[in-house]
């Protein structure tokens, strides 16, 4: 049966899909500035609409005309993320006025509630500091480790999915795969925040080469200057397809390892564990290639986003259900078998 606590972690689950989803939004609409300040919208608590409110707005921030739309993208993304925020505090206040209960967590909402707290920061870094990548990828990744740990807490709340007790190798194969999909979103985010997704238009080559001209120093040097403005990006071309092309050679890598775990899944008599795991892979790759192959349209990069979501939380499912059995599970358990004993001998016949 669920526990006390599972439908709100789930709703909260499902709500911070949507706030990635209109994260990406925001970010792949270039709104990311749709407002110049935070957490209001050039000193509104909405985008100012009346030509009387766009002129004070436009007084305050002579550098930054109001654009309704972007405004609109960047708020509404804003309000999920503070609804999203007071969903997560119900949780954490739940939890510790349960805390006394058994199996009730109470560390994991508590890390949920300073990790989303972190993110609000991050929001606001994220326009203070005008899209600096590093801020902009860090926010990204605050999102995707907020979805993965509302997810687990849906899990150990939801009452099902007991341990498997299956060989310590796969579960070392499934950790290290959770590893790898973690660091391609990064990579991912790092394309994102540096406009390197169309980098390289054609494939599978880049420039119709296979090891084009890159800049992996440029690309990756994580201690730029604050203070640009970084909408558009502030990198060079050769910059940009050192990025690129780590985001494609870590997503070969990536596939690669996942085809093994869902083979390994496959031997150990998990097949739709496996079969899950192969059809979010799939359908993750088809959208990267759609993204170069179409030259990014926007719900196609939105849907990527969403892919790598559904791919890091399968991960995660996969992790979860694969987990060792606790030393206190296993002498519950013990417990169990023991007493199932002595009262089948007792229903015995004297003798027997």
């Amino acid at each position: 049966m669920h526990k006390p606590g599972y439908r709100l972690a789930l709703f909260a689950t499902l709500l911070t899909v949507v706030v990635v989803l209109l994260g990406a939004y925001t970010r792949l609409t270039h709104a990311g500035l749709g407002c110049p300040d935070w957490p209001g919208c050039y000193g509104f608590l909405g985008v100012p609409m009346s030509e009387h409110k766009q002129a004070i707005a436009e007084a305050r921030f002579p550098e930054a005309p109001v654009e309704v739309a972007k405004g609109w993208y960047e708020m509404i993304h804003r309000y999920f993320a503070g609804a999203l925020g007071l969903v997560i505090l119900a949780i954490a206040i739940q939890a510790f006025r349960r805390r006394e209960e058994p199996a009730q967590p109470l560390k994991l909402p508590l890390v949920i509630l300073a990790l989303v707290i972190l993110q609000g920061a991050f929001g606001m870094w994220t326009v203070t500091l005008q899209l600096w990548p590093q801020v902009v990828t860090a926010h990204l990744l605050g999102g995707f480790a907020t979805l993965s740990l509302l997810t687990l807490l849906t899990l150990r709340l939801s009452g099902r999915f007991a341990p498997l007790q299956l060989p310590g190798r796969l579960r070392a194969l499934a950790a290290a795969c959770l590893l790898l999909v973690i660091g391609q979103i990064v990579l991912g985010g790092w394309v994102s925040s540096n406009y390197a997704a169309v980098a390289c238009v054609d494939l599978p080559t880049c420039h119709g080469e296979w090891w084009p001209a890159m800049d992996f120093g440029k690309g990756f040097h994580l201690t730029q200057h604050i203070g640009p403005n970084y909408l558009g990006g502030q990198l060079d071309s050769d910059a940009r397809t050192a990025i690129h092309m780590s985001h494609r050679l870590g997503a070969l890598l990536v596939t690669l390892a996942l085809l093994a775990l869902a083979w390994q899944l496959r031997g150990a008599k998990l097949p739709r564990l496996a079969g899950l795991l192969l059809l979010a892979l799939a359908l993750q790759v088809c959208l990267g290639i759609s993204n170069v192959v179409f030259h990014l349209p926007l719900l196609v990069a939105v849907a990527h986003n969403a892919g790598g979501a559904a791919l890091l939380l399968t991960m995660v499912l996969i992790n979860y259900r694969l987990r060792a059995v606790s030393a206190v599970t296993r002498d519950a358990s013990d417990r169990i078998g023991t007493r199932a004993v002595i009262a089948s001998r007792a229903l015995l016949p004297a003798g027997k």
